[in-house]
């Protein structure tokens, strides 16, 4: 495996979890991509969701 821009692994995808979304959030998805260089939704979606653990972990 190869590391990631962080330095680290990155872990094995092997869960699918389908949800839906409104066009507006998924927009804002986008456009978030785009503004940082993320090639694929899901890897969009995925660093957002980590961001927010992340963030939610630090907080208590």
């Amino acid at each position: 495996m190869h590391p990631d821009k962080a330095g680290t692994a990155p872990e094995q995808m092997s869960e699918r979890v389908p949800f839906q979304a409104s066009k507006e959030f998924l927009e804002r998805v986008d456009d978030w991509s785009f503004e940082n260089r993320v090639r694929s939704r899901a890897e969009a979606i995925r660093r957002l969701v980590a961001k927010g653990l992340q963030i939610a972990q630090a907080e208590g």
